[in-house]
């Protein structure tokens, strides 16, 4: 896998993750010891298992956008990667500090959405910093 299939793949999951979230029949109402969001539109846990809300939707939107764009050439998609490391691991990181984890109530950031940005994180980061060096580094062992 290239860094453009990646930001191609990652770009289509996130699209259709922020699509599915405006529909009402894959929402499922949090439950009440939700923390409050005062952006209520749309919200609730996809799936059953994330929650979102309208801001959340458009920025999953947004990202996906981003990344199908950002396939179209290599120097963009580890560009992507690499920006979307740092985006996912402070959502995560922000996802999991208790006083901030609706990011002062406009998106809600907590429970799945933690490990789901931690690991996107974590994947692009792959892509975006170290791709290339594995390459290389299997490229030096079989030289060896």
């Amino acid at each position: 896998m290239t860094t453009r299939t990646f930001a191609l793949i990652i770009g289509i999951v996130f699209l259709a993750l922020g699509v599915l979230g405006f529909v009402p029949a894959l929402l499922i109402p949090p439950p009440a010891r939700a923390p409050d969001l005062a952006i209520t539109a749309f919200e609730g846990y996809l799936f059953g298992i994330f929650p979102v809300n309208y801001f959340l939707n458009l920025a999953h939107m947004a990202l996906g956008a981003w990344g199908i764009a950002a396939s179209r050439g290599t120097g963009g998609s580890r560009g992507y990667a690499r920006t979307l490391a740092v985006i996912c691991a402070v959502f995560a990181i922000v996802g999991a500090t208790r006083t901030l984890n609706t990011a002062f109530g406009l998106v809600p950031l907590y429970g799945s959405d933690v490990w789901l940005h931690a690991a996107t994180a974590v994947l692009a980061a792959f892509f975006g910093w170290m791709w290339n060096r594995k390459r290389i580094f299997s490229a030096a062992g079989a030289v060896r």
